[in-house]
């Protein structure tokens, strides 16, 4: 399936210089997909990929990925109403990277905890001393009245 979306990567000019949309899948059939704020500039998740969560999101402009935990295909705030509307959608230089600026839907929350971003602990001390901090503010929601008492996650 993943052949027929999109044409096949083309040579190192073609990928780094053409203006033809050829994604470069790794072996699992997917890429990398940084998403961020589109208004704030601020970083909300990283997540996965393949082509049909690509094309869709494309198709639609809502962020479509792939779960890796789960082997499906999701749309964003399908189950807890926080849609990513997709503003702009850039891709790396070997286009095997993509860079969704959205913006957020319902309480505005991008992790399935409930907060506005995945990335809300920071990293203190090192090695056997790391710590992780959480500075990233209360969640948005109760992960457990939305999801339930089945395994969420991205």
């Amino acid at each position: 399936m993943t052949d027929k979306l999109f044409p096949e990567p083309g040579d190192k000019t073609q990928l780094e210089s053409g203006e033809i949309l050829t994604p470069r899948f790794d072996a699992n059939g997917l890429v990398t997909a940084v998403v961020t704020d589109a208004d704030s500039g601020e970083l909300l998740m990283i997540a996965h990929m393949n082509a049909e969560a690509l094309k869709k999101t494309l198709d639609t402009g809502q962020a479509w990925y792939w779960s890796r935990s789960r082997g499906e295909l999701w749309l964003k705030g399908g189950t807890s109403g926080e849609i990513q509307a997709v503003e702009e959608v850039r891709v790396d230089c070997d286009q095997d990277a993509v860079w969704l600026k959205v913006r957020p839907q319902g309480r505005g929350a991008a992790c399935h905890t409930g907060r506005r971003t995945c990335f809300y602990r920071r990293v203190e001390g090192n090695g056997e001393t790391s710590r992780l901090i959480a500075d990233g503010g209360p969640a948005l929601f109760d992960p457990r009245m939305v999801y339930g008492s089945k395994k969420s996650g991205q």
